[in-house]
């Protein structure tokens, strides 16, 4: 099966395709003690009250074990905090997950390669960071393999519009406003490049018809997206009752056991 990247190879930033992942967790790494900064100056609406709100929307109930993959320093994690306090957060990026302050449970992992049992969670979010899967098929269909029978998957992502008057002031803003901003602000040229290249990465990013397509080819059912302020998408999706036969095997290891037991050691 061919590969299903959110986006082409951007040269500007790495050689090829195969430095992509590297290149990804190293300027996440990098920046993640501004990141949060950073993604209060770009949401404008986006912040906790939108994204618990979203989570509920989706289903999220008091209860429900959450995975929050891409979780980067947690800011979709503390929203579901609000609803249920069984969290898991998973990210490639070490510096990320160590800057986050929570008490919920992180491991570090590739969306692609999730160390977690089969059918052990009841709600998976993503937030704001489809763009840097490697694969979104491989990615999805880990998503139905750790997600319980009936469970619940929500996307949010940043769609740039199409009418190119539009586009071009969401890029004036995201590209070299926010940008120069946080440069300025951070005195970080490295965080300046975080934000260009998120703006690069949402400008490039497969349009919602692939992702609707990739998500239920993956085998989930009523499969969705809402949007909203013509750029804010919800991708929402349900596994159905009897899922699809053909997902893959994986056993969490000790050390993932260990990381998300109640009393998760190392980071409090």
């Amino acid at each position: 099966m061919s590969q299903l990247a959110p986006h082409p190879p951007l040269r500007n930033f790495y050689r090829d395709a195969g430095h992509r992942e590297s290149f990804v967790r190293d300027l996440f790494d990098d920046t993640a003690p501004w990141y949060d900064v950073a993604l209060g100056v770009l949401s404008f609406g986006s912040g906790k009250w939108y994204r618990r709100v979203a989570l509920i929307r989706a289903g999220l109930k008091p209860g429900h074990r959450l995975l929050d993959l891409a979780t980067g320093t947690g800011a979709v994690a503390r929203a579901a905090a609000d609803v249920t306090g069984a969290i898991v957060g998973a990210d490639p990026s070490i510096g990320m997950l160590t800057s986050g302050r929570e008490p919920f449970a992180r491991v570090q992992a590739t969306s692609e390669a999730l160390p977690f049992d089969d059918a052990s969670f009841d709600f998976i979010s993503i937030g704001f960071a489809l763009r840097h899967f490697a694969d979104l098929q491989v990615a999805f269909r880990e998503c139905r393999r750790v997600l319980r029978p009936g469970g619940r998957l929500l996307i949010l992502e940043i769609t740039a519009p199409q009418s190119r008057i539009a586009r071009a002031v969401l890029a004036a803003y995201m590209g070299v406003l926010v940008p120069a901003l946080m440069t300025a602000v951070t005195l970080r040229p490295r965080v300046g490049k975080m934000m260009r290249y998120y703006w690069v990465t949402t400008r490039d990013c497969v349009r919602p018809e692939t992702i609707l397509v990739a998500l239920r080819d993956a085998g989930f059912g009523d499969v969705k997206r809402e949007g909203s302020l013509s750029i804010f998408s919800e991708y929402s999706a349900r596994l159905p009752l009897q899922p699809a036969s053909g997902a893959g095997v994986r056993s969490e290891s000790p050390e993932t056991r260990a990381a998300i037991s109640p009393d998760p050691p190392g980071w409090r």
